[in-house]
């Protein structure tokens, strides 16, 4: 066989057992299950390198807050988690102290995100400030200022170790 055929050939063998099994690119690539809490330092002073802890299901996630004035942190679920998934706590420590400044809990059923091709992900985002404490609902206020902060790394000036 020449390499011009075999090329032809695994890729159609790719197309066929890839997600949707046709030509067309799923548009869900990536869609996983999870729960995200953007969490709002506002109200609580340098919360830089806090410990923060985020559970659910019976997984918890670990870290440290970066400083930001919004963080948002991830926790991965298994791939067959259900749009319920009981109580969500999260837990932020300030570096050095033995007890939570923040230990607060919520709920709700979390929403199937399509892959595009018959498949997808159960996932939900919930958000933490000081006004509201841990809330399902993402407030409009902080999905805005999220995004601002994101744009205003973008395109902020690279470091000098950066740029060398």
């Amino acid at each position: 066989m020449t390499r011009p055929r075999v090329l032809v050939g695994v890729s159609t063998l790719l197309m066929t057992v890839s997600a949707c099994g046709s030509s067309q690119a799923c548009g869900g690539v990536g869609v996983v299950a999870g729960v995200g809490v953007y969490v709002v330092h506002e109200g609580y002073g340098d919360l830089a390198g806090a410990s923060v802890e985020l559970c659910a299901k019976g997984k918890c996630v670990k870290g440290r807050l970066p400083d930001a004035d919004i963080t948002i942190v991830n926790l991965p679920l298994p791939d067959d988690v259900g749009p319920d998934i009981g109580t969500v706590r999260l837990r932020i420590t300030r570096r050095g102290a033995d007890k939570p400044l923040v230990d607060a809990s919520a709920e709700k059923k979390l929403t199937h995100q399509s892959d595009g091709c018959g498949g997808g992900a159960y996932n939900g985002a919930f958000a933490f400030t000081k006004e509201e404490g841990l809330t399902a609902n993402v407030p409009k206020s902080v999905s805005v200022a999220w995004y601002r902060q994101v744009m205003e790394r973008a395109t902020a000036e690279p470091t000098s170790s950066a740029s060398s």
